[in-house]
């Protein structure tokens, strides 16, 4: 995104991976880079635009795809792996963001995407709160800042945190869940 006002900023780079239930990447991913209009250029803000210099995406938007044909590449990867609507959740880092634009410039995308989200950044916090050994020690970010790469840092933070903070599978047994679901019942 050239940055995070909804009305004014572009979305400038759209990526996909789809993952079984155990986190397994399906397929290669994709990632689309979207050429902006000039005045959305114009108007980016010196950090934005020092980090898109830095990642190299700054250098590939002239030769960027329009909108419509990044949804249709991203929908067609989604549903060679998910092809039945409200199946897949949009899932990644601080997401709230990413879908408010989603949802203005590719709302056939968002359309077939499930209405829940795993926002990985909630998990984060949690930790910090309750777990601050496994947040300290959470993997390194390697995305550089770029779609698919902080995609793959959030699939690799997430399996982190299933594994350092969620109780082991299959959790705990029918009693023991019933029992603590009983302590916060109203």
């Amino acid at each position: 995104m050239t940055g995070l006002d909804e009305v004014n900023d572009a979305l400038i780079e759209v990526a996909a991976l789809v993952t079984d239930s155990e986190l397994n990447i399906l397929g290669e991913g994709i990632d689309v880079v979207i050429k902006p209009s000039d005045e959305a250029l114009a108007q980016m803000g010196d950090f934005v635009r020092n980090m898109h210099t830095s990642s190299k995406l700054l250098d590939e938007l002239a030769g960027g795809t329009t909108m419509e044909d990044a949804q249709a590449q991203v929908l067609a990867y989604i549903r060679k792996y998910v092809p039945v609507a409200n199946k897949a959740p949009l899932a990644g880092n601080s997401i709230g963001t990413d879908k408010v634009f989603l949802s203005r410039d590719m709302p056939e995308l968002v359309e077939h995407l499930h209405y829940r989200v795993i926002d990985v950044s909630t998990i984060k916090e949690l930790s910090r709160r309750w777990y601050a050994r496994a947040y300290f020690h959470s993997p390194a970010k390697t995305g550089n800042h770029r779609a698919l790469g902080d995609i793959k840092d959030s699939i690799n933070e997430l399996k982190y945190y299933r594994e350092a903070v969620f109780v082991p599978a299959p959790g705990p047994d029918t009693p023991t869940a019933k029992k603590i679901s009983a302590k916060y019942t109203a």
